[in-house]
C-alpha cells in the first residue's frame, strides 16, 4: 500500500509515449511525495487513453496551456530525443522545475542555453539518468565516498544484447501507440552509430562519473561488424584514475552491464540487470580496513519512482540528493561527443576543450 506524504508536489507529464507508459506514469502514482496532476500529447486518441488508465485531474493538448496552469510544479519531458532541450527550455522560462529525459542533448550549446535560464528562473532541472537511484549503485557511490581512499581505476561496461526484446515484450505491457503522434523532422534512429552513443552510452558515462568523478580525457576506438557496433575508450578521469568504458550494441548473449572499481582501501564489483526487471544491482564493496564484502539488499529497485521522489524532496526540503544535474549531464554529453570525435580522430580528446558544438 502506498502511504502518500502531506506535502506532495503535482507533476504535468509532456508525452504519453512509451517511456512516459512504461515508467513515469507509474512513479508519479507510486511517488509518495508527488502527484500525477496532468498529462499532455496531441495525439487525442493517445491522450484519451492514457486519461482514462492513469486519471490525471487534466489533461493538455496544448503544451502551452500545461505550462500556463499555475498548480504544476514540475514537467516531465517524455519526448522524442530531439525535443528534449526545446520543450525544457520552455517549462523552465515558464517557471517550472523540470525532469527531462535521457539524453539530455546532441549539442552542447543547447545544454548551456538550458543551463542558463535555469539559472536565471531560479528552477531545478535535473536528467532523467535513473540509474543513480538504482539503491545498490547509491551504496557503492556511498563507499567508494567513504571508506574506499583514493581511486586507483574504474571499469565499466554497459552492453545491450540480442534478446533484450524478447525479455522486455514479456516483462512489459505492450505500449499504446497513435499515428496522431508528433514526431521530429528526423529519424533519430537511422544513424545508428549516433543513436547507440546517445541513448545507451549516456547512461555508461553518466554511471562511470557518478562513481568515478568527471572524465578529463579519453581515446577511443570503434569496432562494426555483423550488425553490431563495439565502442572501447581509455579513459583519464580528473582525479587521477583511470577507466575502461565498454559500449557494445548488441552483444550475442544475456544483457552485460556492470562495473570494476579499485582503490586505495577497497574495491567495488557490480552487475547491473535489464532496467525492466526493476531489480536493483548486484553490488560488493569489500572493505580492508575489517576485510569484510558489504552486500546490501537493495529491495526498492524501481529507479523511476526514486529519482522522481528525489527530485521533489530537493525541491521541498533543499535536500541533496543523487539526481543528475545540468552540469553533470553536459559533461556527459561532452563525453559522448569526445568518443565520437576520438574514434574520427583517432587522437585524445580533453573534455574541456569541449565547449560547442555537437554532433
Amino acid at each position: 500500500m502506498i502511504i502518500k506524504d502531506d506535502r506532495r508536489l503535482n507533476v504535468g507529464i509532456l508525452g504519453c509515449g512509451p517511456i512516459a507508459q512504461f515508467a513515469h506514469f507509474e512513479a508519479c502514482q507510486k511517488g509518495t511525495n508527488v502527484n500525477l496532476y496532468a498529462i499532455c500529447d496531441v495525439a487525442k486518441d493517445l491522450r484519451q487513453r492514457m486519461q482514462q488508465i492513469w486519471q490525471p485531474q487534466v489533461a493538455y493538448a496544448s503544451y502551452d496551456d500545461m505550462l500556463n496552469d499555475e498548480k504544476i510544479d514540475i514537467v516531465i519531458v517524455a519526448t522524442s530525443d530531439a525535443f528534449h532541450i526545446p520543450m525544457a527550455l520552455k517549462a523552465v522560462r515558464a517557471g517550472k522545475h523540470v525532469l527531462v529525459e535521457k539524453p539530455l542533448s546532441h549539442s552542447l550549446d543547447e545544454c548551456a542555453e538550458l543551463s542558463e535560464a535555469a539559472i536565471k528562473a531560479n528552477v531545478i532541472v535535473q536528467v532523467a539518468h535513473m540509474k543513480r537511484f538504482d539503491p545498490s549503485i547509491a551504496f557503492a557511490k556511498d563507499f567508494i565516498s567513504s571508506r574506499f581512499g583514493e581511486m586507483l581505476a574504474l571499469k565499466a561496461w554497459y552492453c545491450d544484447n540480442t534478446h533484450r526484446y524478447t525479455v522486455t515484450d514479456n516483462v512489459q505491457p505492450l505500449p499504446v501507440t497513435s499515428n496522431q503522434a508528433k514526431k521530429p523532422g528526423l529519424n533519430e534512429k537511422a544513424d545508428k552509430e549516433r543513436y547507440f552513443l546517445l541513448a545507451h552510452g549516456s547512461h555508461l558515462l553518466d554511471t562511470a562519473t557518478f562513481l568515478g568523478g568527471r572524465i578529463g580525457s579519453l581515446r577511443a576506438r570503434l569496432n562494426q561488424k555483423f550488425g553490431a557496433y563495439c565502442w572501447f575508450a581509455d579513459v583519464e578521469f580528473e582525479n587521477g584514475a583511470i577507466g575502461h568504458l565498454d559500449l557494445t550494441v548488441a552483444v550475442r548473449m544475456d544483457w552485460h552491464e556492470g562495473f570494476h572499481v579499485y582503490g586505495e582501501k577497497g574495491s567495488v564489483i557490480g552487475k547491473t540487470q535489464n532496467p525492466w526487471y526493476y531489480k536493483s544491482s548486484e553490488v560488493e564493496c569489500f572493505s580492508e580496513e575489517d576485510g569484510q564484502y558489504h552486500r546490501p539488499l537493495g529491495a526498492d529497485g524501481f529507479t523511476y519512482r526514486r529519482q522522481l521522489e528525489g527530485l521533489a524532496d530537493t525541491i521541498l526540503n533543499n535536500s541533496k540528493q543523487f539526481g543528475t544535474s545540468i552540469e553533470e549531464g553536459t559533461h556527459t554529453v561532452q563525453g559522448m561527443l569526445a568518443i565520437y570525435r576520438s574514434v574520427r580522430s583517432g587522437k585524445e580528446i580533453y573534455l574541456n576543450d569541449l565547449k560547442t558544438g555537437g554532433f
